[in-house]
């Protein structure tokens, strides 16, 4: 049985969400909302992160406290990716970023790798790939596809913004043991590949073009 779906209902994560679905929000706005809403979601994927035990030495004195105790990579896949990284990065500075450059299909919906930087992969990383939006399907499973294949030993986890059915089906079809975490699950996947009611093209609202 593939792992639940997990939706991040926050009313703070709900509302950025709102500013990211109106088509009059700028490119900063929008930059800075899908920014708040990656922290949020960065904070919920790493609940579980392992830890050790500490001292540090506080202005009146020493005190326990905890450090990461493992490594962390972030696969964001090319370009909309990249705005989830930066959130993550905040909670996170110590994380790893490996990017992964994909290219769909407008006809055929289907992805195209035109950069891997994934060659450092392996042993017990936790692997967190980031996409905006899970429309079709198609780019997460290929990301999926290429980090399983460099012998990363624990499943990795797909972050996303929106999800829609099909995609949620088609990655847990592929790789029934990936969670998905997410902000929204939406009505569908349109046949252009589009998310209803979504929020546009990611990238294009993120960097302006």
């Amino acid at each position: 049985m593939a792992p639940p779906v997990h939706v991040l209902s926050h009313p703070l994560v709900q509302r950025d969400l709102t500013v990211l679905r109106s088509r009059d929000t700028p490119a900063q706005a929008f930059r800075a909302a899908i920014r708040r809403i990656a922290r949020a979601l960065a904070i919920e994927v790493l609940a579980d992160v392992r830890t050790r035990d500490i001292d540090v030495q506080t202005p009146l004195e020493r005190c326990g406290g905890v450090e990461i105790a493992e490594p962390v990579v972030l696969v964001p896949i090319l370009r909309a990716g990249l705005g989830l990284v930066d959130g993550f990065l905040d909670m996170l500075p110590e994380a790893k970023v490996c990017h992964l450059g994909l290219v769909r299909d407008d006809a055929t919906l289907q992805p195209t790798c035109y950069l891997s930087k994934l060659d450092s992969l392996a042993g017990d990383e936790r692997v967190f790939v980031l996409d905006p939006m899970l429309a079709t399907g198609g780019s997460a499973v290929a990301a999926l596809d290429k980090v399983v294949s460099q012998g990363v030993l624990r499943r990795p986890t797909f972050v996303c913004v929106l999800a829609a059915p099909e995609g949620i089906d088609r990655v847990h079809g592929a790789h029934p043991d990936v969670p998905i975490v997410t902000a929204s699950k939406d009505r569908c996947a349109d046949a252009r590949g589009w998310i209803r009611p979504g929020l546009g093209d990611a990238g294009d609202r993120l960097f302006g073009c």
